[in-house]
């Protein structure tokens, strides 16, 4: 399957996931720090309506910071409702915009994150497929805006549930999925791994 396809996939997945939550699970806290579920999932989609114009100006709106920026999205459809924001996920199952750049593995990649800040709060848990992780890894690692690669210098990821590795270094070892979300910066979750690696980790990721 192409990148884009996976993107499409992990975007099915979570419109299922969405579609069962209650009104008070979409206001819970996610892991993303003072945004419920319900703005995590309007910061998600409030790229697919942009073209090059509307994106420049919002960057402007943000001066350049991408916290800015997101923050501007956020203002705009944060004041969607949820039956608001699902009917503008089913438009957009496919990625358009800023989120299709890199073949969809930004919207692969940030689908996935953002949909597990979802779901552990909320004692969701699910299998990801292996073929929708690698892609997810490798660009948390590389892309300008994650740039994880630079939190996890020095150390040695390996993943115990799919055949991935990344990095030299003391090992630090875990299941794919807090992996990547170690990769992306979530703090917590590095208490899931192993390995002589992870106390460097935990140290530099703040627990």
């Amino acid at each position: 399957m192409s990148v884009m396809a996976l993107a499409r996939s992990e975007r099915e997945d979570l419109r299922d996931l969405l579609s069962g939550l209650t009104p008070e699970q979409w206001q819970a806290p996610s892991l993303c720090a003072g945004w419920s579920v319900q703005d995590v999932v309007a910061h998600m989609l409030s790229y697919e309506e942009l073209g090059p114009r509307q994106l420049a100006e919002r960057f402007v709106r943000g001066r350049l910071r991408i916290d800015g920026v997101n923050a501007v999205g956020l203002e705009e459809y944060g004041r969607r409702s949820p039956a608001e924001l699902l009917q503008l996920l089913d438009a957009h199952l496919t990625p358009a915009g800023l989120t299709a750049g890199i073949g969809g593995a930004i919207a692969l990649t940030d689908g996935m994150i953002h949909q597990q800040d979802i779901r552990r709060p909320l004692g969701l848990p699910r299998v990801i497929p292996a073929e929708r992780l690698v892609p997810a890894l490798r660009t948390a690692l590389f892309a300008p805006v994650l740039l994880g690669v630079l939190r996890m210098r020095d150390v040695r990821l390996v993943a115990t549930d799919i055949d991935w590795t990344f990095g030299r270094g003391p090992e630090v070892r875990g299941a794919a999925e807090a992996l990547l979300m170690c990769v992306a910066g979530r703090r917590g979750v590095v208490a899931e791994l192993s390995g002589p690696g992870q106390e460097r980790l935990a140290h530099r990721l703040g627990g």
